[in-house]
């Protein structure tokens, strides 16, 4: 789906003869047809980008969707998705947005995720103002949490686990 959304906006041809291919053209067709009609302007399709030194992804899109400078990530789904069970999503956009910012200057006002079913269900979750900053924190809040579990512990939380070890030890014999 993704190789025939973007092969739309980049004006290019691309064609998949297997039924996979045929079923991700029908689902593409649905989110050219009814996501992409909003945008005013393509700033770029599967864009790399980065904060520096924190972390790196690929957008799906960048673009100008009803007057805001908006992330787009185009979703496939075997069935409609409620919003519970996607935060994963709102971060990544989050986290796309805060880097976008960061390296261009910009200011980026919206997030959208499109989802797309087989049956050609097309579900779109839009964020943006306070509640595109509150992904943003949350982002934060993880990539913080996985900086503090990679990190090489310091001398006193080596002794104590060097302790802990050896108290397993006493405790199994």
């Amino acid at each position: 789906m993704h190789k025939f959304i973007e092969a739309f906006i980049l004006q290019q041809g691309y064609e998949d003869l297997t039924s996979l291919g045929q079923q991700a053209k029908t689902m593409a067709g649905k989110v050219i047809e009814k996501g992409l009609t909003p945008i005013d302007e393509y700033y770029g399709s599967e864009v790399t980008l980065y904060y520096p030194g924190l972390y790196a992804g690929t957008t799906d899109l960048i673009c100008r969707h009803n007057d805001l400078d908006t992330i787009v990530d185009f979703k496939q789904a075997n069935q409609p998705k409620r919003k519970e069970w996607i935060d994963d999503y709102y971060m990544q956009i989050a986290a796309y947005a805060m880097a976008h910012d960061y390296i261009h200057g910009s200011s980026i006002e919206q997030g959208i995720i499109m989802v797309c079913t087989p049956d050609l269900y097309l579900q779109e979750f839009r964020f943006q103002g306070v509640e595109l900053r509150q992904w943003k924190h949350k982002f934060l809040e993880r990539l913080n949490t996985y900086y503090e579990l990679i990190r090489e512990p310091s001398i006193d939380e080596k002794e104590l686990l060097a302790q802990f070890e050896d108290n397993k030890i006493k405790e199994d014999k």
